[in-house]
């Protein structure tokens, strides 16, 4: 009963989202402000781990193409394959759960227990909608984009480690890329995207904006948002490829 109440009470917070808003100007430069500390704070992270993934998974998949039948060309389609429809949008939802949104859990935490957002709501301001909607638009505005740089990094990073070791030449690798290219794991890798940033960016603020007592709270609020984030990722991720490409 206590998990239906708290998915119930969820709801309830997405509702007060769209409910008594300020005016689009105000949201404007909101959004604007959380696009920038969002896609700044997370590119030198996301363009990083990109890179080194699409390395290694170029690596692992050279190292297991043991027959002398396989082209090496596969190598790259593999990486292509595995990048475009989960490590970008996937893995890197895990790492913007733990990065963005434990960022936003212990910010709305921090203010619900200095009672900042008690004093919002008493200037007739509705809390939800203005310190938690922009933080979800703009996180499905810059996630999408975090993802693309992610995919290319990857692919990128696999085009790197291939030229420097020999593994794979460049021509086989862009060949590779190209080979049989489906043009609708783009948009799949683009929908999950905006599945994931909505996901993570609305229950990482539903934890911090209901947490209770003290800092100690405000920490178990931002680690039970993280948690909830990544098992709310990973449901999602199975949903959507059944859907989508079942």
């Amino acid at each position: 009963m206590i998990f239906f109440e708290k998915v119930g009470r969820y709801f309830v917070f997405l509702r007060l989202l769209v409910t008594n808003r300020e005016s689009f100007k105000t949201y404007y430069y909101l959004v604007l402000e959380e696009c920038v500390s969002i896609g700044l704070g997370s590119l030198f992270l996301v363009i990083l781990v990109s890179t080194f993934i699409g390395a290694v998974s170029t690596v692992q998949t050279a190292y297991n193409l043991v027959s002398p039948l396989i082209p090496r060309y596969v190598i790259a389609q593999v990486v292509r394959e595995m990048t475009v429809l989960e490590l970008a949008p996937t893995i890197m939802a895990l790492i913007y759960a733990g990065k963005v949104g434990s960022s936003m859990a212990g910010g709305l935490g921090t203010m619900r227990i200095t009672e900042q957002i008690d004093a919002v709501e008493v200037m007739g301001i509705n809390s939800v909608s203005y310190l938690v909607l922009p933080k979800i638009i703009a996180s499905i505005i810059v996630y999408p984009l975090l993802v693309i740089i992610a995919a290319f990094c990857s692919l990128f990073g696999g085009y790197l480690i291939g030229a420097a070791t020999g593994i794979i030449t460049p021509p086989e690798y862009i060949y590779g890329l190209r080979f049989i290219f489906n043009d609708f794991s783009i948009t799949f890798a683009l929908i999950k995207s905006v599945a994931f940033a909505f996901l993570i960016s609305s229950i990482s603020s539903y934890k911090g904006f209901y947490t209770k007592g003290g800092a100690l709270e405000v920490g178990i609020a931002t680690t039970q948002g993280v948690t909830n984030s990544v098992i709310a990722i990973l449901i999602a991720d199975y949903l959507l490829a059944q859907l989508l490409l079942a």
